[in-house]
């Protein structure tokens, strides 16, 4: 029976340490490369400093991920109630046509930016352990993670913490 207990105790300490929430993101996710939609090259940090001091939804998406895509109504949902918010929207699409093209057509409000690395294999993936796209991560205003993952644009538990900052 202790070693059943102990068992237990053992995977949801795994389980927990897995989904740990991380507050900063690391110098390998803050020196990546962004490409502005002039064309020219900006690093994560750089953009991040651009906002200093406002409260930041960090959208990564691409306009070739259906959900992604499927997700934009809730977005703007979003974007209705928390005006005050930065809306910061990093995309994987492969080539810069196809990414203003999708920013375009879906009418997409906010910041835009570029990810230059590759989906499969690029360096901001690994940093910051996307494993799915849409991906939303809110930021605070002292530049501190304040929800590091959520998949859902209208997930409880990133209104909740939009509601934390926003008040």
């Amino acid at each position: 029976m202790k070693k059943i207990i102990a068992s237990i105790c053992l995977v949801l300490g795994i389980i927990s340490c897995t989904n740990a929430q991380k507050k900063e993101f690391s110098e390998d996710a803050l020196n990546e490369s962004m490409q502005t939609l002039d064309g020219s090259k900006i690093t994560f940090q750089e953009i991040l400093k651009k906002y200093e001091g406002k409260t930041i939804v960090i959208d990564i998406w691409a306009s070739w991920c259906p959900d992604c895509i499927k997700g934009m109504p809730k977005v703007q949902a979003l974007q209705e109630k928390y005006t005050d918010v930065v809306y910061l929207f990093l995309s994987y699409d492969k080539t810069p046509e196809a990414w203003e093209k999708g920013i375009t057509k879906y009418n997409i409000r906010g910041e835009h930016y570029l990810i230059v690395s590759n989906w499969k294999g690029g360096g901001f993936v690994k940093t910051v352990d996307i494993d799915w796209i849409p991906r939303y991560i809110v930021v605070d205003k002292t530049g501190k993670i304040a929800l590091y993952r959520a998949i859902e644009a209208d997930e409880e538990q990133l209104i909740t913490t939009l509601n934390n900052l926003t008040k």
